[in-house]
């Protein structure tokens, strides 16, 4: 089914790109009781080696005198640099063994018993999609992989942020494509769901109260499921496949469900066939699932639209702006200030205009670059209504990455997207679970036991979801620890989310990524007493997992920093600190391979950290500033463009530092015959140019310092603001506006009429006093 767009696109991929397109298996492999002995003895290992460097080394030179001053410090800053990266692979070690344990443990729930369950249940959930300047093709995809869910009630609600009234004919038009996608999906669903809905009600009535179902009705059902499976069938044939995006939604969203409903298909002909006694509850549910796939409701809201709701330029605040509105219904009026909402009491009868908006008992969080398998929503309720999680607020899968990227740094920041996906589920094992914001099924109460409401301009802002930190989901995690709920990666893979295409891009991912970890902690450590005091102490895994999660960024990149450029004495350097490393390489490697990668990327991933260690410490500067400012740092969305996203030329920059300084380091250890530290620069330098020419480019690189430059040397010229135009005497008073604002605007109307007086008082010439 290759076009001619998808053929263009496999020609213009890099060299060095991935080759496989299609994903890993949704249940992970389980793994051997060999693996997971070497996992531990990956951690022995690692722990050992660390202990005996302090002996042999650090502690025989202070033993020894070996040093005045100067070495003393060096000493103590190189066993702290050595102890915080020896930490971070350790915390790797534990949260892999962890990952590996549930995986062996973990047993697929089988169809049946999610058809059983939800025979008697099917709460609602409403599923939130922020939006802000994406393309609606990349949106649509998302609209579509939520729309297709197998779930008896679901609303998919784009909460589209972009501003309402654009001035640019390109923002317009965008706007308008993304606004009209949710009525064409919903009017594309009517067809299958009317037929779905005429074979089960022909079917019930059938029925009625026979124990088995007649061959008749089961024959039917069995037309019926072959026309949903020819409908998406056809679909997918239309599809224009212009990425590795697209491919994946046709191969594993459409076809993978069409295949999934053949297979109910053939079980059912045979059936028939067989003459077979099919009990009529059953044949019930294979006919309501028929209905759950294409019922989804589709809309639209734009809070940017509305005075009274928080303009604040996050996604928190675009998902929050909606939570607030959640089970009241809501009058639009139009004020001076702009269209507000109001509340309609219980006993009003709502207008065809007023917004109703339904609280349901579930919300799926889905970023708008996320793709979703076909079965997300009803296996993770299905999870959720357990007795024994009742206790669990939030549960997901943490997103994989696409395959078949075309770029190399696509490939190589989705395998560290597949590595985390490993480490985000062992941290479950330790109760260390964080949420991750691209896609995640919310118990509504567990939001209401977090909300914060304030009072800003007359108008309430309730915020469920903190915006304090550009990455929301890791504060609200804390949250909602300390609220006594637990939360939980589901072990399978049934999500996925975009990667950015370009240095640039991710210059803006990794960069929030990085900023705000450092003020998070602080409210974790706080939680340590009243957790305590209530039953449910923070153990030491969950400590250690949720300090490296939200701090390790910093002390990582400082520590790189300080063992790139500071010139330690030979005397500290031993290969015990290899030792130490070793484990940790060993085991991502092995990873690698698991995920479908290649071995090899592990050097690759570290060349691929020399090159955004400005990136890093620029978010963790960010949080810095921000804990002595207090202000909020913009929340910058990471570009989902098909070209090139230019990189800022700092970031750039250092990374040829990096390689120079390495060069230079290597020539004078050389010359010095300290091959410790010879090999080491010239490791970093080879893996650094390696990095610069593979994922950043040395042409564009150099065109995006070039351009670096020219901005930071050019002024822009400052037109004079035009003044305002004077009053119009004979205007008419704008009485609403003066009853809306009140006092403020009186002032200002004050204001304009002294100025107006002076400026007559001095044409005339007259000495009167003004006041």
């Amino acid at each position: 089914m290759a076009t001619t767009t998808e053929a263009e696109a496999r020609r213009r991929r890099q060299w060095g790109a991935e080759r496989r397109s299609e994903p890993m298996p949704i249940v992970h492999p389980r793994p051997t009781l060999a693996k997971l002995t070497w996992g531990r003895i990956a951690i022995t290992a690692t722990v050992l080696f660390w202990l005996a460097y302090l002996i042999t080394t650090v502690a025989r030179h202070f033993l020894n005198n070996a040093g005045g001053f100067r070495f003393t410090m060096e000493a103590i800053s190189y066993v702290a640099v050595v102890t915080m990266l020896t930490f971070s692979a350790l915390m790797y070690l534990i949260a892999r063994q962890g990952a590996l344990r549930r995986f062996r443990e973990h047993q697929r729930v089988p169809r049946g018993l999610l058809d059983e369950h939800f025979a008697t249940s099917g709460r609602p959930m409403t599923v939130l999609i922020p939006s802000y300047a994406e393309e609606p093709d990349i949106v649509r995809l998302t609209l579509w992989s939520a729309a297709l869910q197998e779930y008896p009630d679901l609303r998919v609600v784009l909460l589209v942020d972009d501003p309402p009234f654009p001035t640019d004919p390109i923002a317009a038009e965008r706007l308008d494509a993304t606004r009209a996608l949710a009525g064409q999906i919903q009017a594309e669903l009517a067809v299958p769901l009317l037929r779905a809905q005429e074979t089960y009600d022909a079917a019930v009535l059938a029925l009625a109260e026979l124990p088995h179902a007649p061959i008749g009705v089961v024959s039917d059902l069995a037309d019926e499921y072959r026309r949903a499976a020819e409908w998406l069938e056809a679909m997918a044939d239309t599809e224009v496949v212009s990425d590795h995006v697209s491919e994946f939604f046709v191969d594993q969203v459409l076809m993978a469900l069409a295949s999934e409903l053949r297979l109910s298909l053939l079980a059912l002909e045979a059936a028939v066939d067989q003459d077979a006694r099919i009990d009529s509850e059953r044949v019930r549910q294979l006919g309501r699932r028929l209905i759950w796939i294409f019922s989804a409701t589709m809309e639209n809201f734009e809070r940017k639209r509305y005075a009274s709701l928080s303009q604040e330029a996050n996604k928190a605040m675009n998902i929050n702006s909606y939570l607030g509105l959640m089970g009241g219904t809501w009058r639009p009026m139009e004020t001076a200030e702009g269209t507000v909402l109001q509340r309609l009491a219980p006993d009003v009868a709502p207008d065809p205009d007023d917004l109703t908006i339904p609280d349901p008992e579930y919300l799926l969080t889905l970023d708008a670059d996320s793709q979703l398998l076909r079965d997300y929503c009803l296996r993770l309720v299905y999870f959720l209504e357990q007795p024994e999680n009742s206790d669990v607020a939030i549960t997901q899968t943490p997103y994989s990455s696409y395959r078949g990227a075309p770029t190399r740094i696509e490939r190589i920041a989705g395998a560290t997207t597949d590595i985390q996906h490993i480490l985000h589920q062992g941290m479950t094992h330790y109760d260390a679970t964080f949420w991750v914001g691209a896609n995640a099924v919310i118990r509504r109460p567990a939001l209401e036991d977090i909300v914060e409401v304030e009072t800003v301009g007359g108008h309430e802002i309730r915020t469920y979801v903190q915006d304090r930190t550009v990455i929301e989901d890791t504060e609200s995690s804390i949250d909602i620890a300390a609220a006594g709920w637990r939360l939980v990666n589901y072990p399978e893979r049934l999500s996925y989310s975009a990667t950015p295409p370009d240095f640039g891009s991710l210059i803006v991912q990794r960069r929030r990524w990085a900023n705000g970890g450092l003020l998070i902690f602080p409210k974790f450590w706080q939680q340590r007493g009243p957790r305590a005091r209530a039953g449910r102490p923070i153990r030491l895994g969950e400590f250690c997992l949720r300090l490296n999660y939200m701090v390790s960024i910093a002390w990582a990149s400082l520590a790189l920093l300080l063992l790139l450029f500071y010139p330690y004495d030979n005397r500290l350097l031993s290969p015990l600190v290899l030792g130490a490393a070793l484990p940790y390489f060993l085991c991502m490697a092995s990873d690698l391979y698991a995920c479908g990668h290649r071995r090899l990327d592990v050097f690759r991933i570290y060349g691929f950290n020399l090159v955004l260690l400005p990136v890093n410490l620029a978010g963790v500067l960010k949080s810095v500033q921000q804990a002595f400012t207090g202000e909020k740092i913009p929340f910058a969305r990471t570009p989902k463009v098909r070209n090139r996203t230019a990189a800022p030329g700092w970031h750039v920059f250092v990374p040829y530092v990096i390689v120079i300084y390495a060069l230079i380091t290597a020539w004078r250890s050389y010359h010095h015959e300290d091959w410790g530290n010879l090999f080491f620069a010239v490791f970093n330098a080879v893996l650094a140019a390696i990095a610069i020419r593979a994922y950043i480019g040395v042409r564009s690189s150099l065109v995006d310092m070039a351009m670096g430059v020219v901005n930071w040397l050019f002024v822009p010229v400052r037109t004079p603001k035009a003044p305002a135009p004077a009053p119009d005497p004979n205007a008419p008073i704008d009485w609403d506006g003066i009853l809306y604002h009140g006092d403020r605007r009186l002032n200002r109307d004050l204001r304009g009429k002294r100025d107006r007086r002076r400026r007559a008082a001095a044409t005339s010439g007259g000495g009167a006093k003004i006041t």
